[in-house]
């Protein structure tokens, strides 16, 4: 049986420059990217204190003022192979959930769902590629591995800052003086 890790937390935020000081100062993560994507409405930053992980926080701006539920953007699992990701929908469906959103950030294939109460949750696995984040493109769980590979290094190659994940590693070791 697949035994997803959690990896990082995904938090709204009300005032980004605020948590993003505290994170950074306070606990010392990096801040690894950031920005808006073009199919999102917020802003987001990505922050790790761990080179082999792009992302360990994610904050998301837009939490109104007031607002005291769904202070969790996503709560995300690694898993180990693309395999493994592939698995998990059919789990997924079977205990009554919809898959709602299947796409790969070029650094990793993803699977989004919610939970019963609606949290947003992700199941994924690493790619060997790095493209700069945000960045979520959609594909296709019925290709073959090979198909599902293929398309995505093509796509990563084509994006500008595009560097192969062992390389983007190391630029975050760098980042964070490890």
């Amino acid at each position: 049986m697949i035994k997803p890790q959690l990896t990082y937390v995904g938090i709204y935020v009300k005032d980004m420059d605020k948590m993003l000081a505290f994170y950074s100062e306070v606990f010392g993560l990096t801040v690894t990217d950031a920005g808006r994507p073009p199919d999102f409405h917020l802003d987001i930053a990505f922050l790790s204190a761990n080179p082999g992980e792009h992302h360990q926080v994610v904050l998301v701006g837009g939490r109104e003022e007031g607002a005291n539920a769904n202070v969790a953007q996503q709560i995300s699992f690694m898993v180990a192979t693309l395999d493994e990701v592939r698995e998990l929908p059919d789990r997924i469906v079977a205990a009554g959930m919809e898959v709602r959103r299947v796409v790969t950030h070029g650094n990793a294939w993803s699977v989004y769902f919610s939970d019963p109460e609606d949290n947003t949750l992700e199941i994924y696995a690493h790619t060997p590629w790095y493209i700069p984040q945000p960045a979520a493109i959609p594909f296709d769980l019925d290709l073959s591995n090979q198909e599902i590979m293929a398309q995505t290094e093509e796509l990563c190659r084509a994006k500008d800052g595009f560097a192969m994940a062992g390389a983007r590693r190391e630029t975050m070791r760098r980042m964070m003086d490890t």
